[in-house]
This record gives structure tokens, C-alpha cells and sequence, in this order.
């Protein structure tokens, strides 16, 4: 597999005014519902602003496109992390500042929805990162305070805790094999831990790369699986995108592609086209054909 710039172009389509009521904050993060019809946005806790919007796809009428929902569980700080969860039953899962992990139910359609906070004192710093294990209900959590936390659903409590030797700042869950996942952390050259849920605190593996423009890791900077769970793509300050092959037994990028004049916040793949998308700080999209 290698990379090369596309001399395609993205054409923009729409765009749409979501900052917050109150503060007018801008988004944090943000999720696609899974249907694809809907895209839903974190923001902040403080001000007694509103913590999630949903932007309607659907609606053309500029005003009824996005909905701010009443609900507002945080207790403060920013929202760090939003995700749908890959179950059956449509919900979604938020990460604070406030050290909070809640999930979102949906009740009678995506307009409504309820939450409820698994838990506020399992972290002792804000969580920044949330993700759901496929194959059983429970809920991982990433934090600053180094852990991570393995919430059962339907036992309603940890079903294990693990605390690494560095910040957390983001997980997510293997797309294919529903017991890996990936940990980001503050680790120079040891940026992303691979684990299994099956061996609780055992670390499979460890992936990095040395960071020549700064040593300090930025949580702005994410990661993506391809949709095989065979690779995983990071952004760098450098600005590179590194590209790591899980099947290897290797600890540096099995590719590191320069694509922008500055730092590249993340690398996604294209579901359906062999594409690769990234977002930088030089204010370019990059699309890199994969070949």
C-alpha cells in the first residue's frame, strides 16, 4: 500500500451556523448518526450553555436544520469526546472535563433523547476519549489521569481499570475485530497502544513515531482505523501522516507520508473509495489516493 497526492477536488456542498445559543462556542467534536442523515455536536458545560446539537440533513430550511437539545448533564468544562455506540440500540456516548462518562438514549426518535451518567468519580481527571466494545456492552474511557476504564453497561459497574504511565487523550475501537483497541497517549514515541479486552491490563503492542518539530503531544491531534482494522492512521505536528500496520511486529510507521505545510490534525479513511482525507493547520484538506 502506498500514498499519492489525488488531483481531485472537494467541492463544498453547504455549510451551516451550529455555534452554541449562549456563548456561541464552536464544536468540539462531532459524530455522524448512523443512519448518515444527521450529525451531532459536543460543546461546553460552562456558561449554562447547550451540550449537544443535532444538524438535520434532511431540512433544507436553514432554521429547523439544527436543534439544540434541553439536556444538560455535564457540570462543566468542555465536552471532549462524542461517539455513537455499535449497538443494536441507537445511543451515543459523551467524555468531560467534568471526569463525567454519559450516555445518550434515544426515546421516540432522534429528537429526543435521555441521558444518564454511568459514572463521575471512576476518573480523577477529564475524560478524553469515549468508545463501545462491539460485542459487549461496555463503555471504555480514556483520561488525562493516565486510566482506562472499562464501564459494564448492564452490570452497571468497572468491569476493569488499567492506569498507564502517560496521559490519555483519545481510544478508539478496531472496526473488525471487536476486541482490539487503540489508546493515544502523551508518550513520545510510543504514541499508540494497541489492547485486547480479553487480557484486561495487558498492552499488545506500542506504536510512535519521533516527533521532530515539538515533544509535547497534542489531544488536537487524532487518529483513525482503516475500515479492514489492519492500519491505523495518526496526524504529527511535524506535519506528517504516519500510517502504522497492526500485523507487524514493528514500532515505527510501516509509512509516513508529508501532506501539509503544517501540522495534520487527522487522517480518515474513505469507506467506499481508496481515499485517503486529511485536515491541517494550513487550512488545506489533503486527499491521497491510495494505490
Amino acid at each position: 500500500m502506498s500514498f499519492r497526492n489525488c488531483r481531485s477536488s472537494a467541492s463544498l456542498l453547504s455549510s451551516t451556523d451550529c455555534v452554541s445559543p449562549k456563548q456561541r462556542r464552536w464544536p468540539e467534536d462531532i459524530a455522524w448518526h448512523p443512519l448518515g442523515n444527521s450529525l451531532f455536536s459536543a460543546y461546553s458545560a460552562d456558561g449554562g450553555d447547550s451540550q449537544i446539537s443535532i444538524l438535520d440533513l434532511n431540512t433544507s430550511q436553514e432554521r429547523k436544520r439544527v436543534k439544540f437539545l434541553e439536556e444538560k448533564p455535564h457540570l462543566k468544562g468542555i465536552i471532549n469526546s462524542i461517539v455513537f455506540m455499535p449497538w443494536v440500540d441507537t445511543c451515543f456516548t459523551t467524555g468531560g472535563s467534568d471526569h463525567a462518562v454519559i450516555l445518550w438514549s434515544e426515546k421516540d426518535g432522534e429528537q429526543l433523547w435521555k441521558p444518564k451518567v454511568l459514572h463521575r468519580s471512576l476518573h480523577s481527571s477529564a475524560v478524553m476519549g469515549v468508545a463501545g466494545m462491539q460485542q459487549k456492552q461496555i463503555v471504555l474511557s480514556a483520561g488525562a489521569d493516565k486510566r482506562i476504564i472499562g464501564y459494564d453497561l448492564l452490570g452497571g459497574r468497572a468491569d476493569f481499570k488499567h492506569q498507564i504511565e502517560s496521559k490519555c487523550m483519545g481510544v478508539l475501537h478496531n472496526p473488525t475485530d471487536f476486541n482490539l483497541y487503540m489508546v493515544q497517549t502523551g508518550a513520545p514515541e510510543k504514541q499508540l497502544r494497541l489492547f485486547d479486552i480479553r487480557l484486561r491490563q495487558t498492552e499488545i503492542h506500542a506504536f510512535g513515531w519521533k516527533q521532530e518539530s515539538s515533544e509535547s503531544q497534542s489531544a488536537l491531534i487524532n487518529q483513525a482505523w482503516s475500515p479492514d482494522g489492519l492500519y491505523i492512521t495518526s496526524g504529527s505536528a511535524d506535519p506528517m501522516i504516519h500510517v502504522f500496520d497492526i500485523r507487524y511486529n514493528s514500532h515505527r510507521p510501516s509509512q509516513s507520508v508529508k501532506a501539509h505545510q503544517k501540522r495534520v490534525f487527522k487522517a480518515i479513511w474513505h469507506h467506499s473509495l481508496p481515499l485517503l482525507i486529511s485536515i491541517s493547520s494550513d487550512l488545506h484538506i489533503g486527499l491521497h489516493k491510495i494505490v
